[in-house]
């Protein structure tokens, strides 16, 4: 099952990286682009995750 992701906790996870350069990031395909549910953007963690962990190497 997918877990989704808010935009603080996503903060978090990059180590609390400002809000333009994280949407700087999904425009230039280096994070995935969010869901929108309702009127509220959710990330997938799972493809967050396999992003940094792509990065990282």
């Amino acid at each position: 099952m997918k877990r989704y992701i808010t935009f603080r906790d996503l903060q978090a996870k990059l180590g609390g990286r400002g809000r333009t350069t994280i949407y700087r990031d999904f425009e230039q395909g280096r994070l995935p682009k969010p869901v929108k549910i309702g009127g509220r953007l959710y990330w997938v963690e799972a493809e967050i995750d396999a992003a940094i962990a792509a990065h990282a190497e």
